[in-house]
């Protein structure tokens, strides 16, 4: 099981304004930041609602490789609020909020894509 990941990122600055905003309608905010003397000089932050979960890590250039992370919403409308969010905090579409029943009856989700072109899910696998 997973317990956190990160993602490395070309503008910390720049991810950090997507993220604060897109992680909000989730209840998630920037709850850790790394001092620098631990990183090599490196901004680093981590994410979640109780604890660090997900982290960003300045990398200095893009990432050669694009990743997919999918985060839990407590309900339907979170999924939408999300996929709002971080519309309006400059995420490109990669499918709006609605039903995947490919997945499963009641996989409910929406995609964004960020900065670095990284594929950000939302997802809620409740009934309505």
């Amino acid at each position: 099981m997973i317990d956190h990941l990160g993602i490395t990122v070309s503008d910390f600055d720049a991810s950090k304004a997507f993220y604060d905003k897109a992680m909000a309608p989730l209840g998630g905010s920037l709850l850790y930041m790394v001092p620098q003397e631990y990183t090599g000089g490196a901004k680093v932050g981590g994410y979640g609602r109780d604890r660090p979960v997900f982290w960003l890590s300045a990398a200095g250039e893009k990432p050669r490789d694009h990743q997919h992370v999918a985060f839990t919403a407590r309900n339907r409308a979170e999924v939408d609020a999300f996929h709002a969010a971080a519309l309006a905090a400059g995420g490109k579409d990669n499918g709006g909020p609605g039903l995947r029943p490919h997945y499963h009856p009641n996989y409910y989700g929406a995609f964004v894509l960020d900065p670095d072109g990284n594929n950000v899910e939302a997802v809620c696998h409740d009934p309505e």
